[in-house]
């Protein structure tokens, strides 16, 4: 692949699309709002559990499929047909700078729940992987976009439960993480909106896009600032809602009925049963009970993924809901 240096005061070949920073724009707004739904839930405006099920699920998984999209259209337009070095690894640094922070914070904050491999990680280590096919035929780079969205069809293996290989997507155990977006789905996407850009200036195509939209708006500016819009949004909607519940604090919940709605959603998602969630949430409480472990778990006294009795429990009751 011939790859030319960076040449100083030289600028892309493409012309500038304002409507995709419009439509990034977008997708920022529609992340704020799904976010705004996270802070409810966290403070109690909200059963747990609501944020991460049913068409709020969904809504997430298709914001983060319209940036990692967009992303690859960008990684084109920007980079095609020359590779301009200065402004990739500075805009690297900053994605990846900005990943780190969030998994050394969330580590701090929620470790149970920590963002190891989020949106931003997957955007900065994307890009590298990305670069290895702006030469490529725009049907060849489809084809493996398609090939890895099909991936996630596969059987899934404790093989991929090991810390270190989470980043796949094909763990037999769903890691717990407030933001998670492996390779497996995730980097087909990407790989699909790099082919859609290719596949746009080898027709021409670009030059009428642009004409969509000749005039930035104030969507259109968010969407060119989209990592300090990233960055900042979570701390103010958190601070608005906390202030909410000191104005009109949420009710207080029922730990039981908290804890039978939380694990049936989880159960559900990850079994597709309900039935079967429905026993094996109601026995898990049982014996919670039985043994005086159901106050400390709910208060955090004691950690779920790593006691054994609570796995000892939740082995029994599979076993009885099967």
């Amino acid at each position: 692949m011939a790859i030319a240096p960076d040449q100083p005061g030289t600028a892309p070949a493409n012309p500038r699309i304002t409507l995709l920073d419009t439509l990034r724009g977008v997708a920022l707004l529609a992340m704020a709002t799904y976010h705004f739904s996270w802070d409810l839930e966290f403070f109690g405006y909200l059963e747990p559990g609501t944020a991460g099920t049913g068409w709020l699920k969904i809504y997430a998984r298709c914001i983060a499929g319209s940036f990692l999209f967009l992303a690859g259209v960008s990684l084109v337009l920007a980079h095609d047909p020359t590779i301009r070095w200065r402004p990739f690894w500075k805009r690297f640094a900053m994605v990846a700078g900005a990943a780190l922070l969030i998994s050394i914070g969330t580590k701090i904050a929620m470790p149970d729940e920590w963002i190891f491999f989020g949106i931003l990680h997957a955007m900065a280590t994307f890009s590298v992987i990305g670069l290895l096919f702006l030469r490529l035929p725009a049907f060849l780079t489809a084809l493996v976009g398609a090939a890895i969205v099909a991936a996630q069809f596969l059987p899934r293996s404790e093989v991929f439960d090991t810390p270190w290989l989470l980043w796949v997507g094909l763990s037999q155990t769903p890691p717990r993480s407030n933001d998670y977006v492996p390779f497996v789905w995730w980097l087909g996407i990407f790989l699909l909106g790099m082919a859609a850009a290719r596949l746009a200036r080898d027709q021409g195509w670009l030059l009428p896009l642009s004409k969509l939209q000749t005039r930035p708006n104030i969507v259109s500016r968010g969407g060119r600032h989209s990592l300090i819009f990233y960055l900042v949004h979570q701390p103010v909607l958190i601070g608005l809602v906390y202030l909410a519940t000191l104005v009109s604090p949420p009710p207080a919940p029922d730990p039981v009925a908290r804890y039978i709605g939380s694990c049936e959603r989880g159960c559900v998602a990850q079994q597709g049963d309900p039935g079967m969630c429905t026993r094996f949430c109601g026995c898990t409480l049982e014996k919670l009970n039985q043994q005086d472990l159901f106050a400390p778990l709910q208060s955090g006294a004691i950690n779920m993924s790593n006691d054994e009795r609570i796995q000892t429990i939740a082995s029994e009751c599979s076993i009885i809901a099967q």
